[in-house]
């Protein structure tokens, strides 16, 4: 069993030290362990070109970027984890770009429910294992979070855990630890916060020792709890009623207010559809399929109209100038 510790930090520095001692820690309980410092890679931003994609429906059996850059030392590194602690700094409230642009590239690639559709597609064609997709796309992987910012206030870097479990999703990871190692300009380094780097320790034993258990027998956390029950971090979205969303997981609860407490009550039945889950990942599989319904047809009935409509933004620098 392997654990892949990643840090999107400077080399030697913070998110380093402290994934390096997450690693430590999954060593000593008996993992495996990688790790990787991104800094130097080139990661450029995904293109939209939906070569992974169409390339998957053609019946390559490995999805692969056709971009010629370091994306796919990540992504390989993934596909041979059992387990995955990534650190990233949080620059401007939220984590740095080239995380996002991992995501963004890696997660649509690799979306669970449209790989599990295409393997169905593949049997019901009578193909042979050699054809269906890697493996490794179905395996079940924990992760976990560590996000360093150095910020005395902690709406400065509000968004760095949320936006770390970005990551979770297409994959159905759990995720069962976060540290929030913000307040990093006061503490000078890492080294010198004893309880701060046995969180990171604690973190990386709890992904160790989850690795090979299926997910309903790990109810491991690490890290403050949060306000949702599975995520774990303290966001809500509000529509002005006591029905309220977690904007991380996609899952709806009921909030209660007792004096200047506030209570938030998620049923099993919303966590068992929150975005990391098959039912989730699902959900959005679908709504894409019922999207393409939809949309194709309005693009077929407007083949010939929608040129001349799109004229004057394809000119739009004489058109502008001859206003």
């Amino acid at each position: 069993m392997k654990v892949l510790g990643i840090s999107f930090g400077r080399k030697n520095q913070r998110s380093d030290v402290m994934v390096k001692e997450a690693l430590f820690a999954a060593k000593a309980a008996g993992a495996e362990v990688q790790f990787i410092n991104t800094v130097t890679l080139n990661i450029g931003h995904c293109r939209a070109c939906d070569f992974c994609s169409r390339n998957r429906d053609k019946g390559a059996t490995e999805i692969h970027c056709c971009m010629k850059d370091d994306y796919h030392i990540l992504e390989e590194a993934c596909l041979e984890a059992d387990g995955i602690i990534i650190g990233a700094p949080v620059y401007a409230v939220g984590i740095v770009g080239q995380f996002k642009n991992f995501v963004d590239r890696f997660g649509p690639s690799h979306d669970r429910a449209a790989l599990i559709e295409e393997n169905k597609k593949r049997i019901a064609e009578g193909k042979s294992e050699d054809e269906l997709l890697d493996p490794r796309y179905f395996k079940d992987r924990y992760v976990g979070y560590i996000s360093v910012g150095g910020a005395q206030t902690h709406n400065w870097v509000s968004l760095g855990l949320p936006m770390l479990d970005l990551f979770s999703f297409s994959f159905c990871m759990k995720c069962v630890g976060h540290v929030d190692a913000y307040d990093q300009g006061r503490t000078g380094h890492p080294l010198f916060d004893s309880a701060l780097m046995q969180k990171c320790s604690d973190l990386g034993k709890a992904v160790a020792e989850s690795l090979g258990k299926p997910y309903d027998e790990v109810d491991t956390w690490v890290g403050e709890e949060g306000v949702c029950p599975v995520c774990h971090n303290p966001l809500l979205s509000m529509n002005g009623t006591t029905h309220v969303e977690c904007p991380i997981c996609g899952i709806w609860g009921t909030l209660s207010v007792d004096g200047d407490k506030v209570n938030v009550e998620f049923s099993e039945e919303e966590k068992n559809r929150a975005r990391n889950t098959t039912i989730g990942i699902y959900e959005h599989y679908n709504e894409i399929q019922n999207m393409i319904k939809v949309c194709v047809p309005k693009l077929v009935a407007n083949k010939d109209t929608l040129p001349k409509m799109m004229e004057k933004y394809k000119n739009f620098d004489k058109e502008i100038e001859s206003m």
